[in-house]
């Protein structure tokens, strides 16, 4: 599948078919490994030609804009199919793939009817893309809210001895709690440990002796239990804080911990719950954007192709998808088929062109000319 297209018309001087087969031919004889379609566009309604001079002015903001939501939506597609381990699928608008879909264009008269101004469909356009993507926002907030909670509470279980949760570390045995005795954890620096043991006996007075035990040991530091009696355990803080040694807080309790073990499990589940939600969405949505711009796409080039090359409209609308080395082939065979007069007339601004500049991207040609990116 190619990833840029462009979209061209070209002025009709004769007729329609007697055109598309020159363009056929002089694309097969000189550039024959560049793909080419029609683009089907059917009779709009023309309006004004003040309402499409004011329309052309929006018509290049607007193509940015949905051509940037459709990139958003393919990039979340891309980053939610690589955590959850799938293979890239094929993207579609409903179930057609989208370079097909764009090289096989057809109107979709019963949601855009071709009686309609010009101007309702372009704007009818942008807020339905604007709508999915404050859809968009919503659901990713949402799922990187629960992925953000998951990740914090990871983070407790896999940090350093210093700030990560004891509780799956810690089991009841380790700890005596009695009236007079209890028990402390001490995190100790990992090259400390041998100064920890010889020392934490005289730290204060009521140190059960031998009664420290390593419990874990991470790359850091050791976490170690320490038996004594309750009323001295804040001095025993005290001068193990003075002596480089946390002790850290901890109460075993089951029934926190199974807590903790159900709150972690419903995290999980509700991040893939809502990683496989959002991503049948983005597909969903993607196909909703992708065939939304293609219909704008055709608005686009029946109006600056009116302006361009008058009334009654009579032009060849036609999709390529040239290679890099054969962009300025294709481009001399295009120009070949228009007007002498019309190319002069359509030179660039450097050049002195007097109708340079219309339509944003799709200027410096003596016909209509604008690149889709689909990836």
């Amino acid at each position: 599948m190619a990833n840029r297209y462009w979209v061209v018309s070209l002025p009709v001087q004769k007729s329609a078919s007697t055109l598309w087969n020159s363009l056929q031919d002089q694309i097969s004889k000189h550039s024959f490994d560049t793909p080419l379609y029609r683009f089907n566009i059917p009779n709009l309604r023309v309006g004004t030609l003040d309402s499409l001079l004011a329309l052309s002015d929006d018509l290049f903001k607007s193509n940015t804009f949905i051509e940037g939501v459709s990139q958003k939506i393919r990039r979340q597609i891309e980053e939610l199919e690589r955590v959850s381990g799938l293979e890239s699928n094929a993207l579609t608008v409903d179930g057609v793939p989208i370079d097909s879909y764009l090289t096989r264009f057809v109107w979709d008269e019963a949601k855009y009817p071709t009686m309609s101004p010009l101007r309702e469909i372009v704007d009818g356009i942008h807020t339905l893309v604007a709508k999915i993507e404050d859809d968009l926002k919503v659901r990713v907030a949402e799922y990187n809210n629960v992925r953000g909670q998951l990740n914090a509470i990871n983070r407790k279980q896999s940090g350093s001895l210093a700030v990560r949760d004891l509780s799956n570390i810690v089991k009841p045995e380790d700890i005596i709690t009695s009236e007079h005795l209890v028990t402390l954890l001490a995190v100790v620096p990992k090259y400390s440990q041998k100064d920890w043991l010889s020392s934490y006996e005289t730290l204060t007075t009521y140190v059960v002796p031998r009664s420290s035990k390593k419990l874990y040991e991470d790359n850091e530091y050791a976490l170690y239990t320490v038996t004594l009696f309750g009323r001295v355990a804040d001095n025993f803080r005290t001068s193990a804080r003075e002596r480089g040694f946390q002790i850290r807080d901890f109460e075993y309790s089951p029934e926190a911990q199974e807590s903790r073990k159900q709150e972690l499990e419903k995290l999980v589940q509700d991040q893939d719950s809502l990683r496989s939600s959002l991503l049948q969405w983005c597909y969903t949505s993607y196909g909703e954007v992708f065939s939304s711009w293609m219909h704008f796409c055709a608005v686009r080039i029946f109006a600056e192709s009116i302006l361009r090359y008058g009334l009654p409209p009579s032009f060849l609308a036609c999709v390529l998808s040239p290679s890099t080395k054969g962009e300025k082939k294709v481009r001399f065979i295009l120009e070949g088929l228009c007007d002498s007069t019309n190319s002069t007339y359509w030179k660039t601004e450097d050049e002195g062109g007097a109708m340079a500049g219309l339509g944003g991207d799709a200027d410096t040609y003596p016909y209509v000319s604008f690149t889709i990116n689909i990836a």
